[in-house]
């Protein structure tokens, strides 16, 4: 069942990824079900993403990003062992995941993160310019959509 939700999930941040292509927005991707207590196969209490969640949420109201970087859950992003996990997502930008990030301390430090990634228009993020907890947490770095539109896939010729 874990499998099948996850999957659900993973094709739900791909049609938001598409969505956003095609409005040029940004997006940071929130993983509520990091760092959750589980008893008898159901979530004890607050997830530890569910309380990063919160925090990013809180510091966006005087965020100067507020209205061009959307903060968004995702119920499970796959990497159950890097928690917590975070995604920045924009059109024609590599997209980067982000894990074992700790949810009592850095969501200044995240959106710090996204406002570089916003003000690049190549959305990149050296390792030297990422604040220090993104520099050692990075899962994987997508190259942008537009780099595979060169692709040529045929299918039931």
């Amino acid at each position: 069942m874990l499998t099948k939700l996850c999957n659900i999930c993973v094709w739900d941040l791909i049609l938001h990824t598409l969505k956003l292509m095609l409005n040029k927005q940004h997006t940071l991707f929130v993983c509520t079900t990091c760092a959750s207590l589980w008893q008898d196969g159901k979530r004890i209490g607050e997830s530890g993403g569910q309380q990063l969640l919160q925090q990013l949420q809180q510091l966006a109201f005087h965020w100067e990003l507020q209205n061009k970087f959307f903060i968004q859950k995702v119920e499970c992003m796959s990497a159950c062992n890097r928690s917590c996990v975070i995604a920045f997502v924009a059109s024609g930008k590599p997209t980067y995941l982000f894990g074992d990030l700790p949810n009592d301390s850095c969501a200044s430090t995240i959106l710090q993160c996204a406002n570089q990634y916003y003000a690049k228009s190549d959305g990149s993020l050296p390792w030297s310019e990422r604040p220090e907890p993104l520099r050692k947490g990075i899962i994987a770095k997508i190259p942008p959509q537009n780099k595979w539109t060169q692709l040529n896939i045929s299918c039931c010729n």
